[in-house]
């Protein structure tokens, strides 16, 4: 009895050390961009501190080819990282859990269409479904959130569907339709309730997997256009210079990390304190 006393007190301590790390990485980046709302230390197309000039002085982080500051670019990069994955996110919650929630309700042919073109999407690249809507669309910051969180809807929707059957098929929730309980009120009080914490946790993953996408748009030109710095273009522009001047690339490169497996450790710590199955599998 003894021995085992240890090991389960320490669980909880590491899960809040996964969640509190991942506050403080992803947090740090955030308090970055809610920074750059207010204050940048240049204009984003001011480009006279020169060209590649070397950090220090006036330009903590240097210059890039063109003469624009880096700290600003990248301080500018974690506000469009920041709005691509919360909007991303918006989108593929709203339309995942309308989709998965119509799934989940749907009965014989209508359930087996809306699971195959589920599936279909999901095997289909995030990346290059985004590309494609984007292609269709224009390049923008705002065509690139609306394409990775349309994109990411399948996924959600999956989700929704198999955990609100899962619920439905309760017998508690059989008896509420008895009681004649309309199903809105069922699906407010009994369904969303029950499924909201695995699908918090799945919709922060989404969120690192949005970031990741839109820097690869960004990337391939198809992201938020100049003067915005997009850490996916300042990753592109800074390849032929690498060798002279690499914070062009570490600077952006290293926040697209930090901000990602911050968000995943904040991923980790929540399935961790709010998935009831995890936690039971773990006592």
């Amino acid at each position: 009895m003894t021995a085992t006393l240890p090991k389960a007190a320490a669980r909880p301590r590491r899960r809040s050390a996964t969640l509190i790390t991942g506050c403080v990485l992803a947090g740090a980046v955030g308090l970055l961009a809610l920074v750059a709302l207010f204050w940048l230390p240049y204009a984003t197309d001011d480009t006279s501190g020169g060209r590649l000039t070397a950090p220090g002085g006036d330009h903590l982080l240097g210059t890039d080819k063109l003469g624009r500051d880096l700290l600003t670019q990248v301080m500018n990069g974690a506000v469009i990282a920041v709005q691509a994955g919360l909007g991303s996110v918006l989108i593929a919650a709203a339309l995942g859990v309308a989709l998965g929630l119509l799934a989940a309700f749907a009965q014989g042919w209508l359930d087996d269409t809306l699971s195959a073109v589920l599936d279909l999407l999901i095997a289909f690249p995030t990346l290059l479904l985004a590309m494609l809507i984007v292609a269709a669309r224009s390049g923008s910051l705002g065509s690139a959130i609306i394409a990775i969180g349309i994109a990411q809807s399948a996924v959600v929707a999956r989700l929704v569907r198999i955990l609100a059957k899962r619920v439905l098929a309760q017998d508690y929730i059989t008896a509420s339709r008895t009681s004649g309980t309309s199903w809105p009120r069922i699906v407010a009080g009994h369904v969303l309730p029950n499924i909201w914490p695995t699908l918090v946790v799945n919709l922060a993953l989404q969120f690192g997997l949005a970031v990741l996408a839109e820097a690869g748009l960004s990337y391939l030109g198809l992201g938020a256009p100049p003067p915005n710095a997009s850490w996916g273009r300042m990753l592109l522009e800074a390849q032929a210079t690498f060798t002279t001047a690499p914070a062009g690339a570490l600077a952006p490169g290293i926040l697209l990390v930090v901000l990602v497996i911050g968000v995943n450790l904040v991923a980790d710590g929540l399935r961790d304190t709010l998935d009831p199955t995890t936690r039971g599998r773990q006592a």
